[in-house]
């Protein structure tokens, strides 16, 4: 693509599809739109544009949090696939993990979950949340009302955000490590869980296991068995329990998913 004779660009997204320029990071004017339907990219004019080299599946942190913002903007909470009322089984593990209602907790890609109201119910009072959505992140502080003053609110990229180190007694992801399918990012997300949890932390997560779907939120994901799992976090995680859990989709179609239970080796 010359950026120096075009205007704008539209592409349709496929897998490993490379291009050469992308629109500079920053800026409200500097986002990208998708269509949800045909899940086509346009992009802003020339003059934004700057010479980046080579990226395959569209990971830049632009794109990316174009697609999340857009998600939350045009569905409602319980219309995304992974909406679920309560998650109990995320509640049990964390409660096991840190049985001290003053442990810190982060929930990383938190959205729009009920997972932090629940949190704040148990008497939990050093929860973080963090997400790549503004705009979610601003719904569950409006939903929260006062209690919102409660939480550290964080909009970021999991993968490049600066958080603090070995603060966290438990680490959170409920569908987040599964959309991260470059090996790369999956490596800069570990190094950001070793660096952030406190010796001895708890990491608990869940994934779409082998019998999961291929897509989620028109986007490609990674599907987990406990094996494959352990390997893509590293030998520095003792795996401490594991089990499936069958997501019905408000449209109830099943998801399967594996949840894990890890701890930091010392």
């Amino acid at each position: 693509i010359d950026c120096k004779a075009i205007t704008s660009v539209t592409i349709n997204i496929k897998p490993r599809l490379t291009m050469k320029i992308v629109p500079k990071l920053g800026g409200k004017d500097n986002m990208a739109t998708m269509c949800m339907e045909c899940r086509a990219l346009t992009f802003p004019p020339k003059s934004q544009y700057v010479e980046y080299g080579s990226i395959t599946h569209f990971e830049t942190a632009m794109i990316t949090k174009t697609h999340w913002e857009t998600v939350y903007q045009e569905k409602e909470p319980d219309e995304v696939s992974w909406y679920r009322p309560h998650l109990e089984t995320s509640i049990q593990l964390i409660k096991n993990a840190a049985p001290d209602l003053s442990a810190a907790i982060i929930d990383i890609g938190g959205g729009e979950s009920t997972l932090v109201d629940d949190l704040l119910s148990v008497g939990y009072r050093n929860v973080s949340v963090l997400d790549i959505s503004s705009e979610a992140i601003q719904a569950v502080r409006q939903r929260l009302g006062a209690s919102a003053n409660k939480i550290e609110w964080l909009v970021d990229d999991i993968t490049r955000a600066d958080l603090p180190q070995q603060r966290y007694a438990v680490w959170h992801d409920r569908a987040v490590f599964h959309f991260l399918v470059e090996p790369e990012q999956r490596r800069a997300y570990v190094r950001q869980a070793l660096r952030s949890l406190a010796p001895s932390g708890h990491l608990v997560m869940a994934v779409f296991d082998p019998e999961g779907p291929l897509q989620c939120s028109g986007l490609d994901v990674v599907r987990h068995d406990t094996q494959l799992l352990c390997e893509h976090l590293g030998p520095r995680f003792a795996l401490i329990s594991d089990t499936f859990e069958v997501h019905r989709t408000p449209g109830g179609r099943p998801q399967q998913f594996l949840y894990a239970h890890f701890k930091l080796r010392d």
